[in-house]
């Protein structure tokens, strides 16, 4: 089998950073490695397992002699980018909001819907973090009892908007609540000490963009268009992983006890639940892991059908990186890269 060579774009973001930690813990198999971020970011020097690799500036050029490509930048920036790499003649799989909804890009969580990745036009997508971690404790009950209605409320970390913000918190945490505090500069108002319930723009009816992707995405990646979804996305000032109060009804009863056995069953999901010891998930005990944590999972007082749970992930590792570097093991296991090496 002959080896990809790889192209990381956004190599210093973030996320970036935590691809590079996946890539190097699950020994992804490659030919080769290679960085690239904006100018400012050239010739910085990146260890990498037993080498150092320099970033290159992000220009058409990168692309050429590249089989995979993860580009790990704003969904501006990748629909300018995405459409080189793939006339380039890699796949890529990308990690902004830009193709995700788009007809032939598949919108790919590996343990739900790997398949869709047969039919890929040198596009994957990964989904939103907060939609990932959701459909990854939702799916498995879906197969055994189908949903009819979803209500989350999510607790997102501020790495979910990047560095900037995450320096924001360090900074704006640091003066407590006396006088002198830094005023907001990636958030429209001061998010330490404080709760945000807005991410991303509003749309008309009052729902935001990042509200709508959790709408979206879901039906996608289920193949479940009918469902019916409402969400409420909130900014919390927690430096990594992203939390929600989930309510689903199905189409018949469950117990709580069938929904645990089905969730302890689930790759990838970690069922972590005794409310009465004071054991559920954490954000802080979920950041650095790549598992999907589920807890607090009860009958829903408000209908016969529903269950309610409590769900946290890293939203860097299978949020971001960690989904996005399976579902690349995914292209290599089912030979859907284009090299002709």
């Amino acid at each position: 089998m002959t080896l990809p060579r790889v192209l990381l774009v956004g190599a210093t973001g973030a996320v970036g950073q935590e691809f590079l930690r996946v890539l190097e813990m699950r020994r992804f198999p490659m030919a080769s490695l290679r960085l690239s971020a904006s100018r400012r970011s050239r010739g910085k020097r990146i260890r990498f397992m037993s080498q150092e690799l320099s970033v290159e500036e992000t220009t058409p050029d990168v692309f050429i002699d590249s089989d995979l490509v993860f580009i790990s930048v704003s969904s501006t920036i990748s629909q300018e980018l995405v459409p080189i790499a793939v006339e380039a003649g890699a796949v890529v799989v990308d990690d902004s909001a830009a193709f995700r909804m788009e007809s032939h890009v598949p919108l790919v969580v590996p343990e739900i819907n790997a398949a869709d990745l047969d039919d890929h036009k040198g596009i994957t997508a990964i989904p939103n973090c907060s939609t990932t971690q959701m459909v990854m404790a939702l799916y498995p009950i879906h197969k055994v009892n189908p949903i009819r209605r979803i209500v989350v409320d999510t607790y997102q970390s501020v790495s979910g908007t990047g560095r900037d913000a995450m320096d924001e918190l360090e900074e704006q945490t640091r003066y407590g609540t006396g006088t002198g505090t830094p005023p907001p500069r990636v958030y429209p108002h001061q998010i330490a000490f404080n709760v945000l319930p807005q991410i991303d723009s509003f749309l008309e009816g009052g729902y935001t963009k990042e509200e709508r992707k959790m709408v979206e995405e879901t039906r996608k990646i289920m193949h479940a268009p009918d469902i019916a979804i409402s969400a409420t996305c909130v900014r919390v000032p927690v430096y990594i992983s992203h939390s929600e109060a989930i309510h689903v009804e199905l189409t018949q009863p469950m117990s709580p006890d069938e929904a645990r056995k089905i969730l302890m069953e689930t790759p990838g999901v970690e069922v972590v639940d005794d409310p009465s010891a004071g054991i559920y998930p954490l954000a802080l005990s979920a950041a650095g892991r790549d598992e999907v944590f589920v807890g607090r999972i009860r009958q829903d007082s408000s209908h016969p059908n529903g269950l309610a749970m409590w769900v946290v992930s890293d939203n860097l590792r299978k949020g971001a990186a960690l989904n996005a570097v399976q579902i690349a093991e995914e292209l290599v296991a089912r030979k859907l890269l284009r090299s002709t090496r």
